[in-house]
């Protein structure tokens, strides 16, 4: 039948299973030093915020430097800064061929 409910199985007890859970509650305060405040909020930020950052730095950053940096695949990072920055954000990035080849890119002032 369809509309019949489902039955326990046979032996097994639900309400005795459920009830038996019990949590443990800890009541004491946690302590976090100045140290472990500034490690979070540094772990906190995000990878486009890194990426943000890296752009922002007046020698600007190679695509090997921020795949590396935020261990992230090549392709990932020239996607982050046409999508996520240049369009979502507006922020106009600007790319500069150095002597050796590279690309350094930075966001515009």
């Amino acid at each position: 039948m369809h509309g019949a409910p489902a039955t326990p199985p046979a032996g097994c007890n639900v309400k005795e299973s459920m009830m038996s859970k019990k949590t443990s509650v800890s009541t004491a305060a946690p302590t976090t030093s100045a140290k472990t405040r500034k490690q979070a909020a540094s772990k906190s930020r995000t990878k486009l915020a890194q990426l943000e950052a890296m752009l922002r730095r007046p020698d600007g950053a190679t695509v090997e430097q921020i795949s590396k940096s935020l261990d992230w695949q090549t392709h990932s990072v020239r996607g982050a800064m046409s999508g996520a920055l240049k369009k979502k954000q507006g922020l106009i990035i600007t790319s500069e061929k150095t002597d050796t080849g590279r690309r350094v890119y930075r966001i515009a002032a």
